[in-house]
């Protein structure tokens, strides 16, 4: 009975979601005003003059038809943005999303119990790839905290996307395959993929109904490297995941049509729980320089990756480790999650198993050998050659800014997120000469399946406070007030957009139902002022709070002239990294973030002269 009684009372992971908010549709007046202040710092007086008038006419208009049915859509559906985003964001897309799409990061053990040290690879991948399997029984018991702001449950919908889920390519629009279930769901696929020197490998991770130890874990891995470093390198099939989607989408047909060993082939890779990604690279890191270790990750060997794999977890031969994953099907914040459970099981095994070295009678992996033929080998050296020629034009930069931290921002009632924002507003402002429209992440979880809002940071107000940063007449008690009045600014918006009273995916949304009805475009959409303020995902700063805690990652920029900038937040530290395009003349991501670092300090010290 007691047991029964602790069972029936503990929350579980996905239970609150029926009774989530559906996601509302602002009020059309409120957000063609939120409109028209982010497009001023872009404007001249003429410029906004004109954009203000196309607004009018909008919102007179044809807007507020396209607002009414918006409305009527809305009412079918508890998130009416959820499909479209989904398509327009990610499975639409035609550019590779191996590196334009995906996200990556290190892991952050080398910080403590593993440094890099060669001939670790192995024993190290067995037990980070068993902690991570524990967060697979958590999620398939539901056992996994619900994450809530004070006692308001979130939208957990997106971590039944971190195992067992794959994209899978189309000529004009991928999908998204995900056969992860929970207990009380049903069967749930049990085995891993590995990809080691362009070789692929399955076997299950249960075996007698309970889940393989890391000494067990060892030995697969170890057949695994042994084989492959022994015999010659395979195809290398995954690189055709870092294709041109249409690409993709035709070569995969092509292999299917050759023999239907390579379907069910790929359907095992689809189905596995994530891809463990054995790399013979071994990047060289120090803790106060994740630059290579995060490039890395990202742009690594893509014949060990499977692009379209909600979850690659990479192994280095130095015993470092990174993730790579697609973004179409989840946030950061899930692997973010996942990570951290990780880092500090870890952390509380001082880095090492303490259990059982016994290892059971357990079948040898088994290996996927695809059927290919000369028109395979030439699109897989195609695929190569064209993501080494991309792969080889991206910056990466990633360093920790140790002077302070959380601590001290929250201690002089600054937020440490809008702090990082503005501190980069000051950062373009001063290596650009201009102001830089800028996306940062805001979450909508407290809604039926929400995900993400643009909030946009290069605010009027922002704007005004880097121009008297620049300004040397400018008194330190007035730099200090517009830096105050950003500050104010910047966290109503934020507030607004998780509130569900943002205005980019609303505008997006009124710009589908003209598509959909056969409209013609409405100016607005094609305003220049429209593209030059982010609009159309245009955004020369492309950002996002990774959290607080030790994970960290990087996405490439949004657009040629432009950075990706992500960041984390610690009591006593803010670690940043920045992405650039190295073909670009005008940016340079190492400055960026130098120049951000001084900002800190800048905007500390004007807390400081509250006494002037």
């Amino acid at each position: 009975m007691e047991n029964q009684l602790t069972e029936s009372t503990e929350e579980r992971t996905f239970q609150y979601q029926d009774s989530l908010p559906s996601l509302p549709v602002p009020s059309l007046e409120e957000s063609l005003k939120k409109y028209l202040e982010s497009v001023r710092p872009f404007a001249n007086e003429e410029e906004y003059k004109k954009t203000d008038e196309i607004v009018q006419k909008f919102q007179n208009g044809i807007g507020e038809k396209l607002h009414q049915k918006l409305l009527e859509r809305a009412k079918g559906k508890r998130n009416w943005l959820e499909e479209w985003w989904l398509n327009v964001a990610y499975l639409d897309v035609r550019v590779p999303s191996q590196l334009n799409v995906n996200f990556a990061g290190p892991a952050a053990h080398f910080e403590h119990y593993w440094p890099p040290k060669e001939g670790t690879q192995l024993e190290r991948g067995s037990i980070i790839l068993w902690h991570n399997l524990n967060y697979w029984q958590l999620l398939r018991k539901e056992k996994v905290p619900v994450h809530k702001v004070g006692n308001t449950p979130l939208d957990m919908n997106q971590f039944r996307m971190l195992f067992s889920t794959c994209k899978v390519p189309g000529i004009t629009r991928d999908s998204i395959r995900s056969y992860f279930r929970t207990e009380r769901e049903g069967r749930c696929p049990n085995h891993i993929a590995v990809l080691c020197r362009g070789r692929v490998f399955v076997f299950d991770v249960i075996h007698e109904g309970c889940l393989m130890t890391p000494p067990e874990l060892l030995r697969q891995l170890t057949y695994i490297h042994k084989k492959c470093h022994s015999e010659p390198a395979g195809p290398g099939i995954a690189a055709l995941t870092s294709e041109e989607r249409t690409q993709w989408a035709k070569a995969r047909e092509h292999l299917i049509g050759l023999d239907p060993e390579n379907f069910i082939s790929l359907e095992k890779i689809q189905s596995s729980l994530l891809v463990y990604s054995i790399e013979d690279g071994s990047p060289h890191v120090t803790p106060e320089d994740y630059s290579q270790i995060t490039a890395m990750a990202l742009i690594g060997d893509t014949t060990v990756r499977w692009g379209d794999k909600s979850y690659n977890l990479i192994s280095f031969s130095n015993g470092v480790f990174g993730s790579c994953c697609d973004h179409a099907p989840f946030d950061a914040m899930v692997l973010v999650n996942v990570s951290y459970y990780v880092e500090e099981n870890i952390l509380e095994n001082e880095g090492r198993w303490k259990g059982s070295d016994k290892v059971r009678d357990i079948p040898l992996p088994e290996e996927l050998v695809f059927t290919v033929d000369e028109k395979v080998l030439n699109d897989i050296n195609q695929a190569k050659a064209r993501y080494l020629k991309e792969a080889s034009d991206v910056q990466i930069v990633a360093y920790p800014f140790t002077s302070f931290g959380k601590k001290l921002t929250k201690k002089q009632q600054l937020h440490p997120d809008t702090f990082i924002q503005l501190a980069l507003q000051l950062a373009y402002y001063r290596l650009h000469g201009r102001p830089g429209c800028c996306y940062e992440t805001a979450m909508t979880r407290y809604f039926y399946h929400g995900r993400t809002e643009t909030m946009r940071s290069c605010t009027l107000e922002a704007v005004r406070w880097c121009q008297s940063m620049q300004d040397p007449s400018t008194s330190l008690r007035e730099r200090r007030q517009k830096m105050l009045q950003a500050f104010t600014k910047h966290n109503k918006l934020m507030t607004d957009c998780s509130a569900g009273k943002g205005f980019d995916r609303h505008l997006l949304g009124l710009l589908l139902i003209a598509k959909e009805e056969g409209l013609p475009v409405p100016e607005l959409f094609t305003d220049p002022l429209f593209s030059k303020s982010g609009g159309g995902g245009n955004f020369v700063l492309s950002t996002s709070l990774v959290g607080y805690l030790r994970v960290q990652g990087v996405v490439v920029p949004m657009v040629h002239n432009g950075y990706g900038f992500f960041y984390h937040i610690r009591d006593d530290r803010f670690v940043v990294a920045c992405s650039a395009w190295k073909s670009c003349p005008e940016t340079d991501a190492e400055k960026l973030v130098q120049l951000t670092f001084r900002a800190f300090h800048d905007m500390i010290q004007l807390t400081n002269s509250a006494y002037l």
